[in-house]
């Protein structure tokens, strides 16, 4: 039996964080049997009703360390002293994170693209000094199935990075563009696997949320989030911008061929509007039914619903387009034709190793409405096709979701 932290990871809010722990689970205990979790939270109450059954599979969570002072000023001052990039502020985890890392076997990062420059360096370097934690008391330190850097860019921070990286016990990465770019850093105990979401299993949805299923028309899933609206300089081009998702939606709806269902895959479960995809989508589909399309046409998705739910609502969509990665990565598992939004190296990756090429993904610069129906033309035109080749692939796939685990049970 294993006892397993799990960094990266500090809330379900993002349905793929929630995706991913659930996937861990599950692979882990497929290889180590009795394993048991700890799976930090800012929000225990919430985060434990996402998933009711997270006790029966060893799951324990905990409370998640905040984010440190010295963080917050060394952030202030990098603004003013920019030789700080290189230098990560000093500290010590609580006692309580010392405490409950330092009592388990192995810390496990996962989180997806947490180790790159996505989120900030402050971010990056909270989530590197929960790992040194457990790296300084000589215990087992793996970096699961992620997107990594890069780095390149701001050399000080490639240099610190690299000789973290290289205290792995085991790194595996979930596409090509992460193993190479490790490689050309001279880290070579780097494996390639699949994201481990791949693997992740549905749970039945509420029945009211699957009436529109029950139409003959096929379905769009379609999901976007406030993130593409940071890939517009000013109001007056985000406000454009929102104007052409509606218009694809509205182009797309009169073409009368589909129905849309909204799909929110990342929604605080404190119920805050900051970075949710239901506070943005509403105001999308406020406008489409401004223009007189009612619910037998589209609707959206509730908030509360957890990632194995919204697993089973997008395998019921004929066709997804999506700009969150782990909505996508529930599409593609189930054999659906996708169209993925990117914002960031992981979901060309993923899409690059998944079929050899690019032409399913959306780059979020060159999202217009001519772009998007352009892309939904591609998925119609080829769903047989897309799907055939997906159901073959698919077994290989899942079985590389797993490989993590596999190789965690060598090493532990």
């Amino acid at each position: 039996m294993s006892k397993i932290y799990f960094a990266g990871q500090d809330n379900f809010g993002n349905r793929g964080c929630e995706a991913l722990i659930r996937a861990n689970v599950k692979t882990i205990l497929q290889h180590i049997p009795n394993s048991q979790f700890i799976v930090p939270s800012h929000d225990i109450k919430k985060d434990s009703a996402q998933w009711p059954d997270a006790n029966k599979c060893g799951v324990q969570f905990v409370p998640a360390e905040p984010i440190p002072s010295a963080i917050r000023w060394w952030s202030r001052a990098r603004r003013f002293i920019p030789a700080l990039d290189g230098m990560p502020p000093k500290y010590k985890v609580t006692a309580s994170t010392r405490e409950t890392i330092l009592s388990s076997d192995v810390l496990v990062m996962t989180g997806g693209d947490i180790i790159s420059l996505d989120y900030g360096l402050g971010s990056l370097y909270y989530w590197m000094r929960i790992c040194e934690t457990a790296m300084d008391a000589g215990k087992t330190t793996v970096l699961w199935a992620g997107s990594v850097g890069p780095f390149s860019k701001m050399p000080v921070v490639e240099a610190k990075m690299r000789d973290f990286l290289r205290r792995f016990s085991l790194i595996t990465v979930r596409e090509t563009a992460s193993l190479k770019y490790l490689q050309s850093l001279g880290i070579d105990h780097v494996e390639l696997v699949v994201d481990s979401a791949f693997v992740l299993d549905f749970e039945q949805a509420p029945a009211n949320t699957l009436q529109l299923f029950q139409q003959e028309k096929p379905v769009l899933g379609f999901n976007v989030s406030p993130l593409i609206r940071n890939f517009r300089e000013d109001a007056d081009a985000k406000s454009a911008l929102d104007t052409e998702v509606v218009n694809f939606l509205l182009a797309t709806l009169k073409q009368g061929e589909v129905n849309v269902m909204l799909v929110p895959h990342v929604d605080p479960l404190s119920g805050v509007e900051e970075n949710s995809d239901s506070a943005y989508m509403s105001k999308i589909l406020q406008r489409i039914r401004a223009a007189g399309f009612g619910e037998q046409h589209v609707q959206m998705l509730p908030r509360n619903l957890n990632a194995a739910q919204l697993k089973d609502v997008i395998r019921r969509c004929h066709y997804f387009m999506g700009a969150r990665t782990h909505a996508t990565v529930a599409a593609l598992s189930q054999a659906v034709p996708t169209t993925s939004i990117a914002y960031s190296i992981k979901a060309k990756g993923i899409n690059q190793d998944l079929f050899g090429h690019l032409n399913y993904v959306l780059e979020t610069p060159k999202v217009t409405s001519e772009s998007l129906l352009e892309h939904f033309s591609i998925l119609t035109n080829n769903q047989a096709e897309i799907k055939s080749y997906l159901a073959e692939k698919l077994p290989d796939c899942k079985r590389n979701a797993s490989r993590s685990a596999q190789l965690l049970k060598t090493i532990s």
